[in-house]
């Protein structure tokens, strides 16, 4: 079971929305926070990337090159300019010019030209997967010299589908941008050196947990125990449950329900299933026990759940 793809997959709550953004210096970009994960693609020339503290403070600049990536996890505001010296401006609906695949926005003066891939990922950040908590708040990826081959192949993609639009543009543009999110954080995870992994990177490869947590993805209704997925890890009980917990940042148990909830709200919101089919894909016997597990999750009733996301 691929973890990555359904810890993604759990959170999202729509497609991904991108503009490209091609700015002559000097200019300068401000943008407010969003309510999921920000991304930007650097497509041709250099700027600065400046994140900023919850108080509007700015903290260290971030240097961008040709082909560098940023993914920013809780979508935090931060400043796009040429450098960071230069005053950043609030986009204004006359800079945006709509096109096909995407719009795009331009803005600045007549100096040299930096064109990027700017959007945001439609995460449900209420209810993050620990896999997503547990990333750093900006991951920059440089793709260049060889660096991340699959991750630089998307990235060259999308640039020449953007600088040269042909037939099927229009659908080959959003896959990328998609799969994009997939590849920077494999991307990201596979960079981190093993003896110096923690969390979740070092959790999807560890000859313990891993098993385990691939166990749960494949069979959330199975009644599994600490006993039984410690048996997958050749540990004792005691011993896979400390090396789960600290990895995974809470007990098997905790996370198994965890999870099993989850795939109860991906069915609620995405399928007509009928309740007492979802409680038992979700490892229940009952539907009343169900839905008293899930509202402890939720904070509400199964089917409030699926009547008010489906109205959202």
């Amino acid at each position: 079971m691929d973890i990555l793809t359904e810890a993604l997959s759990s959170m999202r709550t729509g497609r991904p929305t991108s503009v490209r953004t091609d700015g002559r210096a000097p200019w300068g970009l401000r943008l407010p926070p969003v309510a999921g994960a920000g991304f930007h693609v650097v497509l041709y020339g250099t700027c600065w990337l400046v994140p900023l503290e919850d108080a509007g403070d700015q903290a260290e600049p971030i240097a961008l090159s040709p082909g560098d990536v940023v993914f920013l996890r809780d979508g935090r505001g931060h400043i796009l300019a040429d450098h960071p010296s230069t005053p950043a401006e609030v986009e204004r609906p006359e800079q945006f010019q709509p096109g096909s695949p995407i719009g795009t926005v331009r803005l600045g003066g007549d100096g040299a030209l930096t064109s990027l891939l700017c959007g945001n990922y439609h995460l449900d950040q209420g209810r993050p997967h620990p896999l997503v908590r547990q990333l750093p708040e900006v991951i920059h990826l440089r793709t260049r010299h060889g660096h991340h081959p699959e991750l630089s192949a998307a990235v060259q993609l999308l640039g020449a589908e953007l600088e040269n639009p042909r037939i099927g543009s229009d659908g080959i543009v959003p896959t990328l941008i998609d799969s994009l999110l997939l590849y920077v954080l494999r991307a990201w995870l596979e960079a981190q050196p093993p003896a110096a992994a923690k969390g979740w990177a070092a959790a999807l490869g560890d000859s313990a947990v891993a098993p385990a947590l691939a166990a749960i993805h494949d069979n959330p209704s199975a009644p599994w125990t600490v006993e039984s997925l410690a048996e997958r890890s050749g540990l004792s009980r005691a011993a896979f449950a400390r090396r789960f917990t600290a990895l995974v940042g809470e007990p098997p148990m905790a996370y198994l329900t965890r999870w099993r909830m989850t795939t109860a709200a991906r069915l609620l919101r995405e399928s007509d299933t009928p309740l007492t089919a979802v409680a038992a894909q979700a490892g229940y016997g009952s539907e009343f026990a169900f839905a008293k597990a899930f509202k402890r999750e939720y904070s509400m009733a199964p089917g409030g759940y699926r009547r008010q996301t489906r109205t959202a």
